[in-house]
């Protein structure tokens, strides 16, 4: 199993993101501690551009000794394919996206456990379609052999920068599954854990600032209880909840509709 985490430096919105402050370190090494400890995770690489800016990306992984791959800028699907050629997985390959430094282990494992224990019936595993658990606890699974076959045949735009909408909206031609929270709730467009907007970083930070310090491990239902008793962290960022990039490609995608995403 090869988990890759997708990052860069350019944000237009949030410029650098990935290495603003948490707790003393960057907010993407952060995150990589938290996926690391995911037991089925395998090995955890960073994959990002061969721009000179993020230059300081691949030295921030050397520092905190992370496995560092660059590649395509635009054509995160190349990035991908190319990252597994790369560290020889001709397996599995997890896509997690670095805007998500409060990502829950448990849930990576789940969504793992379930491709792992269903090995040969599914090309793609996710929890995403639909999503049920709170944004920023996205895990993509897939194999190399449908990844392979995504990025010979995948042509729309779309389809090369999000990297997995080649199977989703193909569901004729792959074996789909997904994985919904074991609560029977849905907090997709409701919570909103992943980071895009400095209100998102204020959210994040102040989570890492309440409970890292006590519980480095912390997970997703010490984040909800935080969130009951503190209903200011919450408030933060809880006018972009269910904002997602989805918003932008309504009119491209067969399988989302609007009731999956929200304009800013």
């Amino acid at each position: 199993m090869l988990t890759l985490i997708q990052a860069r430096r350019g944000s237009s919105r949030l410029p650098d993101k990935v290495s603003l402050d948490l707790c003393g370190r960057p907010l993407l090494v952060r995150q990589v501690e938290r996926v690391q400890r995911a037991r089925l995770a395998g090995r955890v690489a960073v994959i990002t551009t061969d721009e000179p800016g993020d230059d300081a990306l691949v030295e921030i992984c050397n520092k905190y000794d992370i496995n560092v791959f660059r590649g395509n800028a635009l054509d995160l699907l190349d990035r991908h394919y190319q990252a597994a050629r790369h560290f020889g997985e001709t397996e599995a390959i997890v896509k997690i996206p670095s805007d998500c430094p409060l990502i829950d282990p448990a849930i990576i494992d789940k969504v793992l456990s379930i491709y792992m224990k269903t090995i040969g019936q599914y090309d793609f595993v996710s929890n995403l379609h639909p999503a049920t658990y709170p944004d920023g606890n996205d895990v993509e699974v897939m194999t190399f052999a449908a990844l392979e076959t995504a990025w010979r045949e995948a042509r729309r735009p779309l389809e090369r920068e999000h990297t997995t909408p080649f199977f989703w909206e193909n569901p004729d031609r792959f074996r789909l599954a997904n994985v919904t929270w074991e609560t029977g709730l849905d907090y997709s467009m409701s919570h909103r854990f992943t980071i895009d907007y400095p209100a998102d970083y204020e959210f994040i930070k102040a989570v890492y600032e309440a409970l890292y310090p006590a519980n480095p491990h912390f997970g997703l239902e010490d984040i909800l209880t935080l969130l009951k008793q503190r209903p200011d962290i919450y408030a933060l960022n809880a006018d972009l909840a269910g904002v997602n990039w989805y918003r932008n490609h309504l009119d491209e995608l067969k399988t989302v509709d609007a009731g999956k995403t929200k304009q800013v």
